[in-house]
Order: C-alpha cells, then structure tokens, then sequence
C-alpha cells in the first residue's frame, strides 16, 4: 500500500538524496552535473524531481526552507506566500518564509491535511504536479525514463507506489486532471508552488504550462506573483 507522505519525500525531503550518495553510480554523477549534488542546491537536490530535471541549468529553489522541513516546507512557502496576499504586500519586497512557517501535520498548508478533492492523498497529486511540470519541456524522453526508473529501483519504496511513478511518468501529463484535483484555495496554492519548483520560468514551454497551471487552479495574479516570489527570492541553505 503507497505511503503517500513517504513517496512526496522522495521527491523533496532528504531521504531520497541520502539514497542516492549512498548508492552513488550514475544518478548521483548527474545531480552533481547538474549542480544539485548538495542540500544548498535547493529542495530539488533532496528528492527524485532533481534527477528528472537532469541537465537543466542550476537555479534557486527556496533550499533554505525547504533543508529545514522536507516536504512540510512546500506547505511553509505556499503559507507565507498566501498570507503576504491577504495583507495586501507587494510581491517583490513581501517577507520571505522561515524554518517557523512550516505548518505542523494536520494544520492547514500542511500537505497531507486534507484529501484532494477526487479522494486522493494530495500528497499524490502533489507527485504528480511536480512530474508534470518536470515533463513541460519534453526532455524526458525514453531514455531519461529509463534512468530514473532504474534510481527509484534503489530507494526501496513499495511496489505500489513504483508503479505510480512509473506511471505517471510514462502517461500525457493532464493540466486539466491535476488542477480538479486541488480542494480549496490551499491546495490550489501549494499544486502552483510545487509545479513552479520544478519548471524553469524562463523556458517557454515551462512558462506558458505553468502559466496554464495557475489559471485553470483560478488563481489571482497578485497571489501568483507572491509564490512566485517565495521559489525566487528565498536564500539558499
């Protein structure tokens, strides 16, 4: 039975990096590569996503919060980005989000809190969002699948939750399905910040799917503005 808390780890907590340098080989050689081999890369070094992204160019991806929190820190950046929209801060120059920010299980920005509005573990649809977005620009190809099936073999999860990524992998990435599946205005924040973790904004193919993403989760522009501002602008760890 698929943990869903344990599989989002994968993709941004610690856990699946200590797997990888432990395992070391190929998948290790193209973190490095990609300059994502260590936790101040960003929440990307610590999680499967990193390897898909494969060769992409280094960026920022809010490593400072998320080094403190694993998966629970996507909830922190979702959170204070929400809050600096409801004062009605300005995007640029709104207060970041801390280690503080991060939301205790049960508590609202809290990943696993709610189910997804189809009954999913949002933590799933989560998964799903960040590999969608990772797929945007179409360089995960046969052969980059093959690699990344061949690491998720090494981290000793569950046949059920291999088969999900697998699948989710190999299936048309469904802009539609994902934003359905976000229950409220929270998880319809949280979906947009995991997706925009793991996109390039200044590829066009990433750009226009994300730009997409926000508006079929009928997001305002100014919140928008403000998660964008927490995956930018947030220091490294």
């Amino acid at each position: 039975m698929i943990n869903p808390g344990n599989l989002l780890e994968q993709f941004l907590g610690a856990d699946a990096a200590r797997s990888m340098q432990q395992t070391g080989g190929a998948a290790k050689q193209r973190l490095d590569n990609a300059g994502l081999g260590g936790f101040g890369g960003g929440a990307l070094a610590g999680g499967l996503l990193g390897l898909m992204m494969g060769n992409k160019k280094m960026r920022k991806m809010a490593g400072g919060v998320v080094g403190y929190g694993g998966a629970a820190a996507a909830g922190a950046l979702a959170l204070k980005a929400y809050q600096n929209w409801q004062q009605g801060q300005a995007p640029a120059t709104a207060p970041l989000a801390t280690p503080a920010d991060i939301p205790q299980q049960g508590q609202r920005f809290f990943p696993g809190a709610t189910p997804a509005a189809n009954g999913q573990p949002f933590e799933l649809v989560m998964v799903k969002a960040m590999i969608g977005a990772a797929k945007a620009d179409g360089h995960i190809d046969a052969e980059e699948q093959k690699s990344i099936f061949e690491q998720v073999e090494k981290l000793g999860l569950d046949a059920e939750s291999k088969a999900f990524v697998f699948d989710t992998l190999t299936r048309p990435v469904d802009i539609g399905e994902i934003a359905a599946s976000a229950q409220g205005i929270e998880q319809a924040t949280e979906l947009y910040l995991v997706s925009r973790l793991a996109i390039d904004p200044d590829h066009p193919a990433e750009r226009a799917y994300l730009q997409a993403l926000g508006h079929r989760l009928n997001l305002p522009v100014e919140l928008i503005a403000h998660l964008d501002h927490q995956v930018a602008d947030a220091p490294q760890g």
